[in-house]
């Protein structure tokens, strides 16, 4: 720390949102960080266990259930820096015979860990879609209560809800390619700390849904929801004594995600020329940015994964979002 700064200890993915503030090319008015780059699920898993680093990425469910059992030690920052249409990314045995969500009922599904943002997602809209609870389908996790958020977070299966623990000796591609799953929420292959699945299950799985990009066009135009994943948190004992940290990271965080859109402003700016694309395109991009940061924005989206956190059987009760956010940034 100099006398002009605070030195923070932070932990990113590779994103490339945040990318000009792991390079330093944005920097937080009167913070020097101190970049790691890590795979998610080794983060969230060092952050819940060990509480390493002082800002992070952080799974937004793991955040809730922490927040919901009385866990005090983070604040968020309105920042997202994954979001994707979650329950496109289901996979299933080619010779399963799932052809619809319906199908799942009564199969065997994988998931990397059932309390991840990722599968709670998958699982609200497969209920609220396409009516299928997550008790009509035998669910199989990989990993172990050592290595795992819910190992920190005090994780068990809801009631009603079968959740088979994997061995550590198996994985959830080798049970794919034998046939000891019908199918798998989420596949990490990704090499960290805390996943340990690496087989290339192609040869044997499809996307349950045969056009992913469809459905989640499909689910948009409905909804209106394009789902968070991760969000960033700091320590909460940094945020009491220097509570400005929360507006100049978040403002670091937007700087940073607005240099990646102005590079892409500059090609977009050809396909206008060309007449590939009207100037309609450019008018919706304005108007309603997809990847927005803060709370006013996103409200929807942080509403509904907070409910289905708690209807899901993952914590006693729903977490507001004024329990979550920094309060500086409520009104961001």
């Amino acid at each position: 720390m100099t006398a002009s700064h605070i030195e923070l200890s932070i932990a990113l993915s590779d994103n490339e949102r945040t990318r000009p503030l792991i390079a330093g090319d944005v920097v937080a008015q009167g913070i020097r960080l101190v970049p790691t780059m890590i795979h998610p699920s080794e983060m969230f898993w060092r952050q819940l266990r060990f509480a390493e680093f002082d800002v992070s990425e952080m799974s937004m469910s793991s955040l809730i259930i922490s927040i919901a059992r009385g866990e005090r030690s983070w604040v968020a920052l309105p920042v997202f820096t994954m979001r994707k249409f979650f329950h496109t990314s289901i996979i299933v045995r080619n010779d399963a015979g799932i052809k619809a969500p319906a199908d799942l009922a009564g199969k065997r599904i994988g998931v990397p860990e059932y309390q991840q943002t990722w599968a709670i997602w998958s699982r609200g809209v497969l209920e609220h879609e396409f009516g299928v609870h997550a008790r009509d389908i035998e669910w199989f996790m990989e990993r172990n209560p050592d290595k795992s958020h819910g190992g920190a977070t005090g994780f068990r299966a809801p009631e009603g809800v079968r959740v088979n623990q994997i061995p550590p000796t198996d994985n959830i591609g080798a049970m794919l390619v034998r046939g000891a799953l019908d199918g798998a929420l989420h596949y990490l292959v990704d090499r960290n700390l805390v996943d340990r699945s690496t087989v290339d299950i192609s040869a044997v799985t499809h996307t349950l849904f045969p056009d992913p990009a469809a459905e989640g066009r499909r689910f948009y135009a409905k909804t209106g929801l394009y789902p968070i994943n991760h969000g960033v948190v700091m320590r909460r004992s940094l945020y009491e004594r220097h509570p400005w940290i929360a507006l100049n990271l978040y403002s670091a965080f937007v700087e940073a995600k607005e240099k990646i859109a102005r590079c892409a402003a500059s090609h977009v700016h050809w396909y206008l020329e060309t007449g590939l694309l009207d100037g309609s395109a450019e008018r919706t991009l304005a108007q309603k940015d997809p990847l927005a940061y803060g709370v006013k924005s996103s409200r929807a989206v942080l509403e509904t994964i907070t409910r289905y956190v708690h209807e899901q059987g993952l914590c006693a009760r729903r977490v507001e979002l004024d329990e979550m956010f920094a309060p500086s940034t409520l009104d961001l």
